[in-house]
Formats: structure tokens, sequence, C-alpha cells
């Protein structure tokens, strides 16, 4: 385990991804788990691999999903 929780309120299981948006361009891009500095991004939130795999995003933006991650 690596001590990191999934962002979403009231979930309580361990982060296996990095959601991170780009609001200029209308993008989401959900990669690995990112440093631990990356927690203070006003823009970057960890997810459980369930709220991951459930990602949606507001009509008209782009999912940009790193190949590696398997969610």
């Amino acid at each position: 385990m690596n001590g990191r929780l999934c962002s979403k309120v009231t979930c309580a299981r361990e982060a296996v991804a990095t959601l991170t948006y780009d609001y200029p361009d209308q993008m989401a891009a959900l990669g690995p788990l990112g440093p631990l500095g990356a927690s203070g991004h006003p823009h970057a939130h960890d997810l459980c691999a369930q709220h991951a795999e459930r990602l949606s995003v507001p009509a008209g933006w782009i999912v940009v999903r790193h190949e590696a991650l398997r969610v």
C-alpha cells in the first residue's frame, strides 16, 4: 500500500492513479500515481481504481489515459 487514498469524498480506497485537469485545453489526463508533490497542485487528484475507471468529464472534453495504467 502506498499510503495515499482516493480524493473522492467518502472513499477510503487506496489511490492508484492521478487525474489532472487542463481547463484551457478542456482535457483530463489520467495516469499512474504521480509524485506526492503533485497532490498540492489544485487540478491534480488521486483516484482509486474504481473511480479512475468510472471517470467522466464534461461534454466536449478529451480524456487522455496513460497506456501503462491498467484500471
